[in-house]
C-alpha cells in the first residue's frame, strides 16, 4: 500500500471543517449537547457553584444544577467522510460573554438552545448573532416536565425572523442533535448562497 494513500489506491480525502457554536442561557443543556453528540471525549471547562457566584447565578427552574461552564465546552462529530464539525459551546452566564467574540471567529453558525421555562435566558444569545449576521438556528430543548408549545407559539414569543429555523430537540439524544447540527449548516449554506445573489444582482 502506498502511504497516505487509502487500501484502493485512492488519495486520502481531505475533510471540510466547519465551526458550530453552541449558545443559550445558563443551564439550558449546552455541555448535554455537546456531550450526546461528540464522537471524542469532550473537552469540558465546569466549575462547581459557589456561594460567591449565588448573587449572579440565577439558577431558578434548574435548582438541582450545581455546575457551570466557565470557558467552553469542545466535541467533534463527523457528519460524512468530507464533513467534520467542530462544536464550541459558550459560557451561558453574563459575566463570561467577553469570551463570545472570540469563540465566534470564523464560525460557519450557531445553535440556539431555548428552555420554555426560562425563555427570555437565550435573548442575549438571539440578539448577539442576529447583530454579527451570524446564521442560526432556535433548538428547543424538550426538558422532562416542562411544559410544551406550538413552534409558532414559541417563535412569536421570541421574535424570530420567519428565515430563522426553530426546532424541537432533546439535547441528552444523539440523534435528535444531529438532526439540529445539520439544520445548522443547511440554514447558514441557504444563507450564504442569499447572500452571493444579493452580492452579484
Amino acid at each position: 500500500m502506498i502511504l497516505g494513500r487509502s487500501e484502493r489506491g485512492k488519495p486520502p480525502i481531505e475533510p471540510l471543517t466547519l465551526k458550530i457554536l453552541v449558545a443559550g442561557g445558563f443551564g439550558v443543556g449546552k455541555t448535554t449537547l455537546v456531550g450526546a453528540v461528540s464522537e471524542i471525549r469532550p473537552l469540558r471547562t465546569e466549575e462547581l457553584l459557589t456561594e460567591a457566584g449565588r448573587p449572579v447565578d440565577d439558577i431558578s427552574g434548574v435548582e438541582a444544577k450545581n455546575t457551570t461552564t466557565v470557558a467552553m465546552d469542545f466535541g467533534r462529530i463527523t457528519l460524512r467522510e468530507d464533513l467534520v464539525l467542530y462544536l464550541f459551546g459558550t459560557p451561558g452566564q453574563e459575566r463570561f460573554w467577553f469570551m463570545w467574540d472570540e469563540l465566534a471567529e470564523g464560525a460557519l453558525g450557531a445553535v440556539v438552545l431555548a428552555d420554555t421555562r426560562r425563555l427570555e435566558d437565550c435573548f442575549a444569545a438571539i440578539d448577539y448573532f442576529e447583530r454579527r449576521s451570524i446564521p442560526f438556528l432556535v433548538g428547543v430543548n424538550c426538558f422532562e416536565g416542562a411544559a410544551r408549545y406550538p413552534a409558532d407559539d414559541i417563535r412569536r414569543a421570541l421574535d424570530l425572523d420567519d428565515h430563522v429555523p426553530l426546532l424541537m430537540c432533546d439535547a441528552r439524544e444523539r440523534e435528535s442533535v444531529k438532526e439540529v447540527l445539520v439544520g445548522v449548516v443547511q440554514h447558514a449554506m441557504t444563507q450564504a448562497a442569499r447572500h452571493r445573489r444579493v452580492v452579484t444582482t
